[in-house]
């Protein structure tokens, strides 16, 4: 069994389609994570045509597949970069939560749920750029 694994994961294509898979599966956790901490429902807002939301999410996701971009890059095994991707969203996850903290004037969820466009952006920027900073770290 273990011959026949290694000569599968040999074979780019398959290689390819368990890294893809493994990290579309993740987004799709890590992006319910995400859903559970903030004040509204993403998907509902992105519907009724909230675009901050739709920035904020954006990025999220960026920031998400980026993290796992530098950790298929830079390891060895897919449960390697899915452990060192996990890592990297556990400190984006904390990173949401540093940008709610030291914004204390006004609550950035709100923000964005009124459609405060200008605090989706900066949202969004901020979850792109610190996946690089993060990427750097994790691998």
């Amino acid at each position: 069994m273990s011959e026949r694994m290694d000569w599968m994961m040999g074979n780019p294509y398959v290689e390819t389609l368990a890294y893809f898979s493994v990290a579309v599966l993740a987004l799709i956790v890590f992006l319910a994570v995400f859903e559970l901490v903030t004040k509204y429902k993403d998907w509902d807002e992105i519907k009724n045509g909230n675009v901050a939301v739709a920035m904020a999410t954006g990025g999220k996701i960026f920031g998400i597949c980026n993290l796992f971009r530098f950790a298929i890059l830079n390891n060895d095994s897919i449960l390697a970069s899915l452990v060192w991707a996990g890592y990297g969203f556990v400190l984006l996850l904390a990173a949401y939560f540093i940008f709610e903290f030291l914004t204390p004037y006004f609550k950035i969820d709100e923000q964005i749920k009124n459609d405060n466009r200008a605090v989706g952006l900066i949202s969004m920027i901020i979850s792109v750029s610190l996946s690089y900073v993060i990427g750097a770290c994790v691998t």
